[in-house]
């Protein structure tokens, strides 16, 4: 799928939710993976139904697909740096059997995300003791995944305390950048600021992992009005895969390439896979990126 130094991937939430388990619970690991091949997409990250490593890493084989990374959840703030790093330990030695490029990390200390809260007007905020405890403990995870042969890329996501530009930028400042890197989103940053471009040229230099996800800017608007929660506003449609909304990929993509971006990039969208289907939506993506993206690169 064009420049080599991108690897093409897609997240499994467009099939199975962890947020709410009961969306897409019809999905196997075999019928996702599977749809991946048929997409002709490379790779996905791990999602929370994903059998022990021996199991994933046979069916990955007989597909000729690879791990990405995955999702963790850190509570520095809440915790305290030493819990969070046993944790993070078992979370890492996954990635590293399952043969994972990234850890993507996201502080959810007082995040909304998962509950039902106004997420366009409640978002948590840190005090400035707070800010130095997730910064110091971010550079500690990011050494132990550097251990296991893995980068530290930090998820800016809606609902939380890391979800403005303003927020990454603090983010930014206040840890090394041989330690903690940034995965790049266009959907949480689009939703959250009104704009996705500021924040990649700004820290192009420190995105190590990528996420294409679109929004249908009317859904969007609609929901602002009716102070929907994340998962409320995921479920009526606000984001989609890149093509079937208001994200224009084509500058993204240029951007990346122009920069010599290495790393993979991962459609992701939070859809209701019963009203959205998983492989119609992939094809789509897949379609969208082909026509669009890279014949021009």
């Amino acid at each position: 799928m064009g420049n080599e130094n991108i690897l093409w991937g897609i997240a499994p939430i467009g099939w199975r939710n962890d947020d709410i388990p009961e969306i897409g619970a019809e999905n196997t690991l075999q019928h996702l993976l599977s749809d991946i091949v048929v997409a002709g997409f490379q790779g996905t990250e791990v999602g929370g139904f994903f059998p022990e490593p021996s199991i994933l890493n046979k069916e990955l084989e007989l597909r000729n697909l690879r791990i990405a990374g995955q999702w963790f959840s850190s509570f520095i703030i809440r915790d305290g740096i030493e819990e969070t790093l046993s944790l993070f330990h078992k979370h890492c030695q996954y990635l590293q059997e399952v043969h994972a490029d990234v850890a993507v990390v996201s502080e959810q200390t007082y995040s909304v995300q998962g509950i039902e809260r106004n997420v366009f007007a409640e978002k948590p905020y840190f005090s400035d003791q707070e800010w130095e405890a997730l910064c110091a403990g971010l550079n500690e995870l990011g050494k132990i995944a550097a251990e296991y042969g893995l980068r530290l890329v930090y998820h800016h996501h809606m609902g939380t305390g890391v979800q403005t530009l303003a927020e990454i930028d603090r983010l930014m400042e206040g840890t090394d950048a041989n330690h903690v890197h940034l995965l790049y989103d266009t959907g949480h940053i689009y939703v959250s600021d009104g704009d996705y471009m500021e924040l990649l040229h700004k820290h192009i230099d420190r995105i190590k992992h990528v996420h294409f996800k679109d929004a249908r800017r009317n859904v969007l608007e609609q929901c602002k009005r009716e102070g929907k929660s994340f998962l409320q506003s995921f479920l009526a449609g606000m984001f989609t895969v890149p093509g079937d909304g208001c994200v224009d990929f084509t500058n993204v993509y240029k951007a990346l390439v122009d920069y010599n971006y290495k790393g993979w990039i991962v459609v992701e969208a939070e859809q209701d896979p019963s009203i959205a289907h998983p492989l119609e939506y992939a094809l789509m993506a897949r379609k969208y990126i082909n026509e669009k993206l890279v014949i021009h690169s």
